[in-house]
């Protein structure tokens, strides 16, 4: 039997203690938006925060995390889509395949959390997680916009979409 407080809510259920965080979060508990990308915390599709720390959850076994421990996954993020982060991804048309998008987001929140106003150096550390598409530098654009407040202009972007607008 595993405790686990995901999301603002303490969960008590069946799971073998080595058992995968990612595997105990998207089986058992049905929060499916955490992804398994490589299953050896190299890709980062599986982030979450615990305790607010960007966490590989495909490594992590759900014995190794005590109850009091607060684990947020994308789902508990913002349910309705509505942090900077979330916004600015949208903003920015972030995704492609959007994949690997959700631990690109936590890893992002928890990197915003941390330093407001991150340097490119700050970006290229905590970045760690691996996109197939390539969409790096809307990425950093997008961590850019929400550190400038959510406005691409003042983040000194200009970002032209296949519409032809220009955010």
């Amino acid at each position: 039997m595993a405790k686990l407080h995901v999301n603002g809510t303490a969960r008590e259920f069946e799971v073998e203690g080595d058992t995968p965080l990612l595997w105990a979060l998207r089986e058992q508990l049905g929060l499916t938006g955490t992804k398994y990308g490589c299953g050896i915390a190299a890709c980062g599709a599986c982030t979450v925060h615990i305790d607010g720390v960007p966490t590989r959850s495909c490594v992590r076994p759900v014995s190794s995390i005590g109850p009091n421990e607060k684990i947020v996954t994308i789902e508990g993020l913002s349910p309705d889509g509505s942090h900077p982060v979330q916004k600015a991804w949208v903003q920015l048309d972030v995704p492609q395949c959007g994949y690997c998008q959700c631990g690109m987001v936590m890893t992002a929140a928890a990197l915003l959390k941390a330093k407001p106003n991150p340097t490119d150096a700050d970006i290229n550390e905590a970045m760690t997680n691996i996109c197939r598409c390539g969409t790096y530098n809307r990425i950093r654009a997008a961590i850019k916009v929400v550190a400038a407040g959510g406005n691409t202009r003042s983040a000194a972007l200009a970002i032209e979409h296949t519409d032809g607008s220009t955010t």
